[in-house]
């Protein structure tokens, strides 16, 4: 039988949904397991996956894998299903009993070749150790620049730029039309390439989004900061959580409809005074030590 699993979202969803690719070859081991999605790259050397395409590069898909074919179609969006909505467990759990799948953990998986690691880290060659930063994130061309409810607040990142330069090389992922910091060398590569980034820093300071789900899968203890979204949901024990303070103000909600915060970041839905108060900068800095 051919599994089909349709995945709709973004590079760190992909990555989260190998612990549900684990599950359902454990389940049907006997079964292929394609994955469509909008990055194939996540599930290169996976041995759960049989099959991985990008969506708008399938030619002959329909013939190949359904027409004449036992099959099953796993695609839909748990994003918009009850449980994930009440955020009070872990996405993949969700995701598995959509499926009517037994769950089989929450830690994602990546494999990268030895040949990768050897050659990606030549190109991250450091004289000093690596801290490593992911500040920002969000699709290309969004409005806001910067998110509160996603991102790590400016003067926060300063502040740990500070503290860390003279004895670590600061590598900042970043694409070009995100926020720079001075101290720092910006980073833009391909995926299996920041992997190893991830793989060889010695410290690593995250924000929820691709960064922090590939440091899980590589089994490589972050500080991850975190303020709309939960750790329940979208959390690996691996890393140290650490939760937004709580709201100074009350947020305004009129546009709030199935979640309480637009991602991206809402200037009217800001719960709090300043943007220094959403973290505590000494916890920040004792989780990194």
């Amino acid at each position: 039988m051919n599994i089909i699993f349709s995945i709709n979202g973004g590079i760190g969803k992909c990555i989260i949904s190998t612990a549900v690719c684990r599950a359902i070859k454990k389940q049907y081991p006997e079964d292929q397991l394609v994955v469509v999605s909008g990055y194939p790259e996540v599930f290169l050397n996976n041995p759960n996956v049989d099959r991985a395409f990008a969506f708008g590069n399938m030619s002959y898909f329909y013939q190949d894998y359904i027409e004449g074919k036992d099959f099953r179609v796993f695609a839909h969006d748990p994003y918009v299903d009850t449980d994930y909505l009440r955020q009070d467990e872990h996405l993949t759990e969700t995701w598995c009993r959509m499926f009517n799948i037994q769950h089989d953990g929450t830690h994602p998986e990546l494999f990268l070749t030895e040949r990768e690691i050897a050659f990606f880290s030549n190109k991250f060659t450091s004289d000093k150790p690596i801290l490593l930063l992911q500040t920002n994130g969000g699709a290309q061309g969004q409005e806001l620049k910067y998110s509160w409810a996603r991102d790590i607040p400016s003067s926060l990142v300063q502040d740990v730029i500070n503290e860390y330069i003279q004895d670590y090389n600061i590598a900042h992922m970043r694409r070009e039309d995100q926020i720079g910091y001075d101290g720092t060398t910006p980073i833009s590569d391909n995926f299996r390439a920041l992997c190893v980034l991830i793989f060889i820093s010695d410290k690593r300071l995250l924000m929820d989004s691709f960064g922090h789900h590939a440091a899980a899968a590589l089994r490589k203890p972050s500080t991850v900061l975190w303020i709309a979204n939960t750790p329940v949901v979208f959390g690996h024990d691996v890393h140290n959580n650490i939760v937004a303070n709580p709201f100074t103000k009350k947020p305004e909600l009129r546009h709030a409809y199935l979640q309480k915060f637009d991602i991206s970041g809402n200037l009217l839905e800001f719960p709090y005074d300043n943007e220094s108060d959403i973290f505590n900068f000494q916890q920040v800095i004792d989780s990194l030590k």
